[in-house]
């Protein structure tokens, strides 16, 4: 592989994922948003579920959990990725219903949050 294909990859790995806290732990930062529909199926093929500690994400591997924390508030909540998304391209994560509560966003909609990929 090329210096400079190397160099594009670990700077994809940088942006997406921000940098390596300890082996095996990846963090990203950005503004997430929440959805509440109430039927349907979720990417993973399972039903979706509004109270659920669940959330969308673009790359993650189902069954990921990820710890999501409002800087903000202080608030965090662990979810696990069982659909794709958010499609709006200004946002890293979209959360549950459940997970929105937890975090105290439901009055905002969309906020700055930090991740851990645990």
């Amino acid at each position: 592989m090329s210096t400079s294909r190397c160099a594009v990859i670990v700077l994809f790995a940088v942006c997406c994922f921000g940098s390596t806290a300890t082996a095996g732990q990846r963090t990203f930062s950005g503004l997430a948003s929440y959805y509440s529909y109430s039927a349907g199926s979720v990417a993973s093929g399972g039903r979706f579920e509004p109270g659920a500690l669940t959330a969308a994400h673009r790359t993650l591997p189902f069954g990921t959990r990820v710890r999501i924390t409002d800087p903000k508030s202080g608030r965090s909540v662990i979810v696990i990725i069982n659909d794709r998304g958010p499609f709006g391209r200004a946002r890293v994560i979209d959360v549950s219903l459940g997970a929105a509560r937890v975090l105290g966003m439901l009055g905002r909609g969309v906020i700055y949050v930090q991740a851990d990929v645990l």
